[in-house]
């Protein structure tokens, strides 16, 4: 990694206008460019073309079962914090053919769909994007198999990355450490500069094909004011955060309370929607479903995103394993928080706020995990 005199040396600086150039660069060498748009009242992620398809001017207004739009005083391309997707939508699609079969007279036939090499360009990314696109390379890459279809879309992915200006009501990055700036696992980083008449963007190069690419954008090299207005810039996003949460400890926590009240209290509230896996940026459970053609001449088997709040999930013979909303929610919060450090090394949690954004009652993760630190402190049952 860097020394941190060796990344402000490799900043440079770019105009408003430097942001089509670079889109336009990116399309001409073949990528499918995709990035923050607006679409049904929201920031979504799209295909986009021109800079004019970006959220120019446009914010969110973010709480616990919440979520607005409103203008801005100023025409930041990248002046929110994050929407309802992820790009786990790209390198994890919610539906993925995995086969079809055919029968033709007495022989039949199977032909395994080839994984796409299409090349995507992703523009806009957080850090906590970032740090959640790490975290799922180590449940499809690493151990000893991985999947071969996100294998080869996360091959061919070009990362525009953006430092966050603006903390959303739910985040808490910080508690994760995933954020609000991006450290590593970029081609190129952009922090937005808007103030004295100008709009800028300082950008760093994190990878050979990120500086080829900043190459062909007319620019010059930062100077140590606009390094320090960057930095300035992150700092103030870090100590805005609209919520926080206690990491340390929590893997214990969590699994010393497997009987905690606190369990039945908050799924009085629950839906079991499944809203909260949906938008969650590093959730990755599926299920396979078959279909056939009415004369069974053909099948095709799909592979698509499940959720453990269905009781599908945990079905067996007999009934579902968790046949309740109580359980289901604990299944959910403890292996996002604990067990998933035992099964890969890291939190699950980036700490984007989604979950709590978009849940319908307003279930908020970070409130759980105090309230079941608080109670059992006064219990002394915390360990």
């Amino acid at each position: 990694m860097r020394s941190d005199e060796q990344r402000a040396a490799a900043k440079a600086v770019v105009t408003f206008d430097g942001i089509q150039i670079l889109l336009v660069s990116l399309r001409r060498r073949g990528f499918r460019t995709i990035g923050p748009t607006l679409r049904d009242r929201a920031i979504v992620y799209d295909d986009i073309e021109t800079i004019g398809d970006l959220p120019r001017g446009w914010t969110d207004e973010q709480d616990g079962g919440r979520y607005r739009l409103s203008r801005r005083d100023d025409d930041a391309l990248f002046g929110y914090a994050v929407g309802p997707q992820s790009w786990k939508q790209y390198l994890h699609p919610p539906r993925l053919r995995l086969w079809r079969a055919r029968r033709d007279g007495q022989k039949a036939y199977f032909e395994h769909d080839a994984p796409s090499a299409e090349r995507l360009a992703f523009i806009g990314v957080r850090a906590c994007e970032l740090r959640a696109i790490e975290i799922q390379d180590r449940v499809f890459l690493d151990g000893p198999y991985s999947d071969l279809h996100y294998e080869a879309r996360r091959a061919n992915v070009f990362i525009v990355a953006v430092n966050c200006a603006k903390a959303g009501g739910t985040c808490f990055c910080v508690s994760m450490n995933a954020g609000p700036d991006v450290r590593q696992g970029f081609d190129l980083a952009i922090t937005e500069l808007i103030g004295d008449g100008e709009h800028n963007f300082l950008i760093e190069a994190g990878s050979n094909a990120g500086r080829e690419t900043l190459d062909e954008i007319p620019h010059h090299a930062a100077t140590q004011a606009e390094v320090d207005s960057a930095a300035a810039i992150v700092a103030r996003t870090a100590a805005s955060m609209g919520r926080e949460m206690r990491a340390e400890g929590l893997h214990d926590l969590l699994m010393n309370n497997l009987e905690h009240p606190r369990w039945d209290e908050v799924a009085s509230r629950c839906l079991s929607c499944a809203n909260c896996t949906m938008v969650c940026p590093t959730c990755f459970c599926t299920s396979v479903e078959d279909a056939s053609d009415l004369d069974g001449a053909s099948a095709e088997r799909w592979r698509r995103w499940d959720s453990c709040f269905t009781m599908d999930f945990s079905y067996i013979h007999g009934g579902s394993v968790r046949a309740s909303g109580r359980s289901r929610y604990r299944q959910w919060m403890t292996h996002k928080l604990a067990t998933w450090i035992d099964q890969f090394g890291s939190s699950g949690c980036v700490g984007c706020g989604r979950c709590i954004t978009w849940c319908p009652v307003g279930i908020d993760i970070t409130e759980e995990a105090r309230a079941i630190r608080a109670i059992a402190a006064a219990t002394g049952e915390s360990s």
